[in-house]
């Protein structure tokens, strides 16, 4: 037996319980061994009989003196009675619905039983207690398996209980000493941790919940190990990889910054030096941005697209949504063109259902081309800057001289479609650049990420430990802060005054429906419920305007762009507009059902009102009375910045929603380790020291072997 022995050569698993351990995502006796317990139920404790009390839950050990089986008289249940007797004195137990027990149990046998004591008639007596056949009544916490010491309770599917699972795992717990352990010695010496094989024993079957922790801490260090490991080995494979090396134009810089309507604040001109000098090296730029809602990171992302642009590179610009690639085309055209002192770059937007360019020839204005013009004309490199959507990766899209990829909301695209994007780099071998310089044709553009849903200081050592980080943490001056509230159903109605005072005085609002399902369908259907309920009963008097996902892009592109001109008063959404949609004159934000949404998409959707002038607002609406609920709305009212809302975000939900990977293949263990802050430096320490001194794990083949396999396993996206 190894550990990738499929579970259908075990023979007590058949077809069956095969489908049932499936469903766990069992498939091989490794995935069973390492299927750990959640909790553990203490059964260690033998209390004589004499002594059991009333609601105690117990564990007794004695002999059987009778046992029958019977149905009750009313609903014709099955029903096992038996009567056990210690040297101090005699209870009875019962259970319900199990007539195979007296089958199994028998007088004269000794006994271990767990369970609550209840009152039946004038007796105690033990309710459906767990448990377990003695040989000759001496036992020892390492004979029993469901009683009489710590139990481990598993994570457990409909006809698969934690019994089945503890006998089926115990009785493989030998091929475990077969286990060779990839961590280091000193790394276990240092970290006060048992070695593998022995935390894996113990984490099933421990002694005491402190040997059970010790055995979870190692799991889950060598599974945090793993996927930094993962993470940091991919930032030493970039260094080693060629990038177009963009000098700094200065001047030009000066110029660009003396051309906006407003001052950079310390934070963009910070963030935008670290990026530039990034730009510099002659490896590729792995760098997430990471700034709240309306903070500037599109002027910082355009200030590189610039100097980009000046050294002679092609920029892509790709983004979720055909509402925010039209934005982002629509901001840079206005940042970027139209001054005779820039670049002066030709910008394009594609998307599946739109595509557009400016033209130095008219002025700058946009207008509607072709897809396959679009495509020729970026790959003849006619065209500086390419913003769209998925559309960027089609094969039909190549670029001559890509140099820098700008992705916003990177969290929105797995890996895979990242990877495809930067992988646009074969050619002839030689290319020359307007300067006359040559470089390598095999080339990795330099990537910067940006997103307004912090990244917790846990994930950003692990899930996103490639990544260099650059932070926004300022907002433009003049900014008002949101006022938020949580409304009850009760003042439901007020609140829907309170907007149409705001839309007397000229501003607009977002009501904003939750995703039932994941389906546009189901989501289009809550959305346009919620837009009838409110054109017919609250504000029949108003315009209101409606947009979902089942829309094509050029009706949402219409119907946001009439939006903005004022021509609807308040716009029902969906989760389409979670990100990058600009409405100044946007005032009011309301988010029904707001506890079906997570803490980092309140955020953003909050972040839709105020980005003007005026003093906005943000109504969370929630019928649910539930406490967590309160405590999660809470932190968004009293979080003073979204990187503080992500910490509690983290915490409240844990990692698995926050990041979105229940298919990710990241161990549960690891998972629920990235809310230990300490914990996860500590292990990300000791990747860096022994990456440090052997960076392609040449002297450690057990642990090269496990980073492989790990690798090929996990998919952070």
């Amino acid at each position: 037996m190894r550990l990738d022995t499929p579970i259908e050569q075990l023979e007590r698993i058949g077809p069956i319980y095969r489908a049932r351990l499936h469903k766990l995502g069992i498939k091989t006796i490794g995935n069973l061994l390492f299927h750990i317990p959640h909790r553990y139920q203490d059964y260690s404790q033998i209390t004589p009989i004499r002594d059991a009390t009333l609601n105690d839950i117990v564990t007794v050990q004695g002999k059987i003196l009778s046992i029958e089986a019977s149905r009750t008289w009313k609903k014709h249940l099955h029903l096992t009675e038996a009567i056990i007797q210690d040297e101090t004195s005699a209870i009875k137990a019962v259970w319900f619905n199990q007539p195979y027990l007296s089958q199994n149990l028998k007088e004269e046998m000794y006994v271990l039983l767990s369970g609550k004591v209840t009152l039946t008639k004038d007796s105690l007596c033990l309710s459906s207690p767990v448990y377990e056949i003695l040989g000759d009544g001496e036992i020892t916490k390492n004979d029993t398996l469901h009683t009489g010491r710590l139990v481990p309770i598993y994570p457990e599917t409909a006809g698969l209980s934690s019994r089945w699972l503890r006998y089926v795992i115990h009785s493989l717990l030998p091929i475990a000493d077969n286990i060779p352990d990839y961590l280091p010695d000193e790394i276990l010496r240092r970290q006060d941790i048992p070695e593998l094989a022995r935390a894996l024993k113990t984490v099933h079957f421990p002694h005491s919940l402190n040997d059970a922790e010790r055995a979870k801490k190692r799991l889950a260090f060598g599974e945090l190990f793993l996927i930094q490991t993962v993470a940091l080995k991919e930032k030493y494979r970039l260094r080693q990889e060629h990038a177009p090396q963009i000098t700094t134009d200065v001047e030009l810089a000066k110029k660009f910054v003396a051309s906006l309507p407003y001052a950079l604040t310390d934070s963009q001109r910070a963030t935008t030096w670290e990026i530039l000098q990034d730009m510099e090296k002659p490896y590729p730029m792995n760098r997430l941005l990471e700034g709240d809602v309306g903070s500037g990171k599109t002027v910082v992302a355009a200030f590189a697209a610039m100097q980009a642009i000046n050294a002679g590179y092609q920029v892509a610009f790709m983004v979720p949504t055909e509402i925010l690639a039209e934005q982002h085309f629509r901001a840079l055209t206005a940042l970027l063109c139209n001054k005779k002192t820039f670049a002066q770059p030709s910008i394009a937007a594609l998307t599946s259902s739109s595509h557009k360019k400016t033209s130095r020839k008219i002025s700058y204005a946009p207008f509607v081309i072709s897809k396959e013009r679009v495509g020729k004309e970026t790959l003849a490199g006619d065209i500086d800057i390419v913003v769209g959507t998925h559309a960027l990766i089609q094969e039909t899209v190549k670029f001559k001289n890509l140099g820098l990829i700008i992705i916003d909301e990177q969290h929105r695209f797995g890996v895979e479609q990242r990877a495809a994007l930067a992988r646009q780099k074969d050619g002839p071998t030689l290319r020359e650049n307007r300067g006359g310089s040559v470089r390598p044709a095999k080339i990795i553009p330099h990537l910067l990420s940006m997103t307004a849903t912090p990244i917790p200081r846990t994930l950003s050592l692990t899930i996103f430990g490639d990544l260099d980080l650059s932070l926004i943490k300022q907002f433009p001056k003049g900014r008002k802060q949101i006022i938020s509230k949580l409304i009850p159903p009760a003042d439901r109605y007020e609140a829907y005054r309170f907007i149409e005072s705001q839309i007397h005085e000229g501003r607009q609002a977002f009501v904003i429906c939750p995703l039932i399902d994941e389906s546009d369908k189901l989501d289009a259907k809550a959305a346009t419920k919620e837009f009838e309920k409110l054109q017919k009963e609250i504000f029949p008097h108003l315009k209101i305007a409606l947009i979902h996902g089942k829309m094509k892009g050029k009706e949402k592109e219409k119907i946001m762009q009439s939006f903005k001109e004022k021509e609807a008063d308040i716009l029902v959404a969906t989760s389409v507009v979670e990100v990058g949609i600009d409405v100044p004159n946007a005032s009011v934000m309301i988010i029904e059902g707001a506890d079906r949404f997570g803490l980092a998409q309140l955020y953003q959707f909050r972040g839709r009102v105020g980005r003007g002038e005026h003093q906005s607002y943000c109504f969370l609406f929630t019928d649910s009375s539930a406490k967590t609920t309160s405590q999660r709305l809470k932190a968004l009212l009293t979080a003073k910045n979204s990187f503080e809302l992500a910490e509690k975000d983290l915490e409240i939900r844990g990692p698995g929603d926050f990041i979105g990977s229940r298919q990710s293949g990241i161990p549960d263990l690891a998972m629920a380790s990235l809310t230990d802050f300490e914990f996860v430096k500590e292990v990300r320490k000791e990747v860096e020291s022994v990456l440090t001194s052997d960076p392609e794990l040449k002297n450690n083949h057990l642990l090269r072997e496990r980073y492989e396999n790990f690798r090929r396993e996990i998919h952070f996206e």
